[in-house]
């Protein structure tokens, strides 16, 4: 599950390019299928997001929660890729945006009524 937040005033018009833009990385980098998104937006008020000094009101983060098993390398591709496709297709600049991967363990999620670690997946996590 991906969560994206960012002022509603920069990211409602973005929302379906963002999460297409994501949605690709996600192929891209991690083979994900292109029909596994999962991406929810937090969009704030003016007031309601503080970030760092040196941002603009652009300032955007995206929360990928993952299972864990991927290479080192694996995660890093995604978020280099996540950093020059957002700017590129979506306009927001890489010094806006900030990435958290999240891993935890398969047993940890629960989906189709199955822990993760029992689900049949047709992607490979350890990528």
């Amino acid at each position: 599950m991906i969560v994206i937040y960012g002022l509603r005033s920069q990211l409602q018009e973005k929302r379906a390019l963002l999460s297409n833009v994501i949605n690709q990385c996600m192929h891209e980098s991690l083979s994900f299928p292109l029909n596994k998104r999962s991406h929810r937006f937090v969009l704030m008020e003016e007031g309601d997001l503080f970030y760092p000094e040196g941002r603009s009101e652009a300032y955007t983060l995206i929360e990928v929660n993952l299972m864990e098993g991927r290479q080192k390398e694996t995660l890093k591709s995604l978020i280099r890729n996540l950093f020059k496709q957002v700017e590129e297709k979506a306009g927001i600049r890489s010094v806006d945006l900030e990435i958290i991967l999240k891993e935890q363990p398969a047993y940890c999620w629960g989906f189709r009524g199955l822990c993760g670690d029992e689900a049949k997946l047709n992607y490979k996590v350890e990528v």
